[in-house]
């Protein structure tokens, strides 16, 4: 590979990792994966999580068009979440690391 595509491979990996290396927003990319969910199903689900970064790591995965917030009215106003098609891309990379982690990864 030559350098400049090296460099600029390397740029596009920062970049990306600049969105998606949270632990926090892997975990939501990753439950949201199977369905659409609650703010307090995701908080449930994700161990540890708070409300405040939940929010903030929400906020930040429907600036990049990852996440989708959609209210819905029944008996009173909810909002649910769910992944765009540009967040759905990247479920099958999780799932390498995923292998990765249970190949590699000693706790």
């Amino acid at each position: 590979m030559s350098t400049n595509k090296t460099q600029s491979n390397t740029t596009a990996i920062d970049k990306a990792l600049a969105i998606i290396g949270d632990v926090h927003i892997l975990c939501i990319i990753n439950h949201l994966s199977d369905k659409e969910m609650r703010f307090t199903e995701l908080q449930r689900a994700i161990d540890g999580i708070s409300p405040t970064t939940l929010t903030n790591r929400l906020r930040k995965l429907e600036k990049e068009n990852l996440v989708l917030r959609k209210e819905e009215t029944l008996d009173k106003i909810s909002v649910v979440y769910a992944l765009t098609d540009k967040g759905r891309d990247l479920v099958p990379v999780i799932n390498e690391v995923g292998k990765f982690a249970m190949k590699y990864v000693r706790s």
